[in-house]
């Protein structure tokens, strides 16, 4: 018990750091997702206009270009999962020199002198963030693929095989699904908006903690009332 709290006292401004990164991070996360449900955002407004998108593919019979849009959308995708894992590469290098690393810091302004266990764990925060934003990625690359089986199981409208109603369901289940792979990507967007705060942690807790805040006031403003969001929802007739 006693090893315990000087462990505490030792190292309360590192866990008060990292307790306010994770709720700036979850916190943003859930937030940004209940809020998609009941306020015009960047993700409500884009589901709608996935929705019509769909409608309109299931309207023609040659679906070259919808395939072609889809296929772009992957290879974004794929782009930062293969740039996730030659960070990762590079996260790892660090670890094995981070003698060199706290050298090379040490004499900036405001830097807080850590030990190398510190150091290391704090990497090893980076690398657990970069991991997950791998698996985000990897996963709407596949459900995007998803997407693209839907859209070729579609009937043409020459074929007539599916009425009104079915047509519509199926148009809302490939929206649905672009949507979700486009959810999983703004998450793993998300993640490397927060690496970089976590970045301020190799110089000072407390510029971890503004850079944190930072974060989620930056992805508020694009998500949520950005001038991109009001140009989505401008009427067709202004």
């Amino acid at each position: 018990m006693t090893d315990f709290v000087l462990f505490i006292e030792s190292n309360w401004l590192n866990l008060l750091a990292l307790a306010w990164f994770l709720l700036c991070f979850k916190g943003y996360m859930s937030y940004a997702r209940y809020k998609s449900y009941t306020t015009a955002c960047l993700a409500s407004v884009m589901h709608l206009y996935r929705a019509e998108w769909m409608k309109a593919v299931l309207g023609r019979e040659v679906r070259i270009a919808d395939n072609a849009a889809i296929a772009n959308l992957e290879r974004g995708v794929a782009f930062l999962a293969s740039t996730t894992i030659l960070v990762l590469a590079g996260l790892l290098t660090v670890l094995t020199q981070t003698d060199k690393a706290i050298n090379l810091v040490e004499d900036l302004p405001f830097v807080v002198v850590a030990s190398k266990q510190e150091w290391e764990f704090k990497l090893l925060v980076l690398l657990v963030i970069f991991v997950y934003a791998f698996f985000k990625f990897t996963w709407s690359f596949r459900q995007y693929g998803f997407l693209s089986v839907m859209i070729g199981a579609a009937p043409t409208p020459s074929q007539q095989v599916l009425d009104e109603a079915a047509m519509s369901a199926h148009a809302t289940r490939m929206a649905r699904m672009a949507s979700i792979a486009a959810h999983n990507f703004n998450i793993g967007l998300r993640s490397y908006y927060f690496s970089l705060a976590v970045l301020g942690w190799l110089i000072n807790p407390w510029l971890f903690m503004v850079l944190s805040a930072g974060v989620v006031y930056v992805l508020y403003r694009r998500e949520f009332a950005s001038s991109t969001l009001k140009t989505l929802m401008m009427s067709t007739k202004s």
